[in-house]
């Protein structure tokens, strides 16, 4: 098996329009979530969110592109390019005929759909855009980065829910380890900050009207959140050989099913793909320094989650640090787990731990070391990100710096 390693980092969320801006904010504890704006927000019980401030597509994309790409590909174009820029690679010849592109997405051309369902349903219009289909469908984001950088190999789109970047990363990274691929473009975006994005989470009843606050006793719900992380997966040894910039080492990846209940999450589960990504990637427990936690500020998933980390690691979840950046950026759904993973590759490149702000009252159900409200300077070797999805996917990633 090949060893698979991480060359290129780009994201674009509401913390920042890139990764130093992005971990400058969860440095400094910074809160990205704020007043929504779109049309007939003021309809919605719901009117804050994780939203992507001062991103003028039109300046980037020409009118062409606009009628192609729905905000969530934006996100992951501009994301990719920081990402592929960053790695030094270009895709020609055999690199470009075997390196492909996995991402996750939960809910597509979400902004598409909502257009377009109000031109038909509410303004009694009775055509559409002929590139519609193209626009909103999930792969849309994984098929213009395949073309914009000459990626021929394996290229699909995986959706999960709330797991699918950590899945489609899982996917990536199998690819690289395997052979089968020596670089891969990976990670996940999303963007449902539409109206009707917004009225369908309403439903669920599990959305705060005033803050993120993971692993407080005072918590009253999720927050969401949109934008893109992306990252170059690349073989080691063809990383080294030109002495690319490594950021650091893809240890491991765990994945499992709840087979339980469709909005419940399992602590069982849970702790099933923890446990597996530490054998996969023959990490003791005792290694791990810092897990970003799924964390999303619900009642049922974080008390769960801790249950499943105490549950694993023993005495030594008392020594761990574990955090949830949603309570800065939100929860883009499927293109969270990529932007968590910036916060591990920061705690083990530079030293620093992303805080959990919001943190207001000790929960006993909740009582690890949950680094609160402000970041922490700590030398850690093997970090780990956790997605717990709606359907009871679970997803986790182990990474060890390098």
């Amino acid at each position: 098996m090949k060893r698979v390693v991480i060359t290129g980092a780009g994201t674009i969320n509401a913390l920042g329009h890139s990764v130093p801006a992005t971990l400058e904010a969860m440095r400094e504890g910074r809160c990205g979530i704020g007043p929504l704006a779109f049309r007939d927000v003021e309809r919605l019980q719901i009117q804050i969110g994780g939203q992507v401030r001062g991103f003028e597509a039109e300046g980037r994309y020409n009118r062409q592109q606009m009628s192609l790409y729905d905000r969530f590909t934006q996100f992951t174009l501009a994301a990719a390019k920081e990402a592929i820029e960053q790695s030094g690679l270009i895709f020609t010849g055999d690199l470009a005929a075997r390196s492909g592109v996995v991402l996750g997405t939960a809910g597509g051309g979400v902004s598409t759909w909502d257009d377009n369902y109000r031109a038909v349903y509410e303004e009694g219009k009775n055509r559409v855009h002929p590139f519609v289909v193209p626009k909103l469908m999930n792969n849309a984001a994984a098929s213009h980065v395949s073309m914009e950088w000459n990626l021929k190999g394996p290229s699909f789109t995986v959706s999960t829910a709330c797991a699918s970047s950590n899945h489609a990363m899982a996917q990536a990274f199998a690819m690289v380890r395997s052979g089968m691929a020596p670089a891969m473009v990976t990670g996940g975006s999303e963007s449902m900050l539409c109206f009707g994005g917004v009225k369908a989470w309403e439903g669920l009843r599990v959305m705060s009207r005033d803050a993120c606050r993971p692993f407080s006793a005072n918590r009253n719900g999720m927050v969401q959140g949109e934008g893109a992380g992306i990252f170059v997966f690349e073989e080691y040894e063809h990383a080294r050989a030109r002495s690319a910039d490594i950021l650091c080492e893809v240890a491991g990846f765990a994945m499992s099913s709840d087979a339980a209940d469709i909005v419940m999450p399992s602590k069982n589960g849970a702790a099933r793909a923890i446990a597996g990504a530490l054998a996969d990637a023959r990490i003791d427990a005792e290694e791990v320094g810092y897990i970003n936690a799924h964390g999303t500020g619900t009642a049922a998933n974080d008390k769960t989650e801790c249950a499943a980390v105490a549950d694993v690691f023993g005495p030594h979840a008392d020594r761990l640090m574990i955090s949830s950046t949603k309570s800065m950026h939100g929860h883009l759904i499927g293109g969270t787990g990529a932007v968590e993973l910036l916060a591990c590759i920061m705690a083990l490149r530079d030293g620093i731990i992303a805080p959990t702000i919001g943190y207001e009252e000790p929960d006993p159900e909740c009582a690890l070391d949950v680094v609160p409200n402000a970041a922490r300077e700590a030398r850690v070797s093997v970090a780990m990100s956790n997605a717990f999805a709606f359907g009871g996917m679970n997803a986790v990633v182990a990474l060890r710096a390098i």
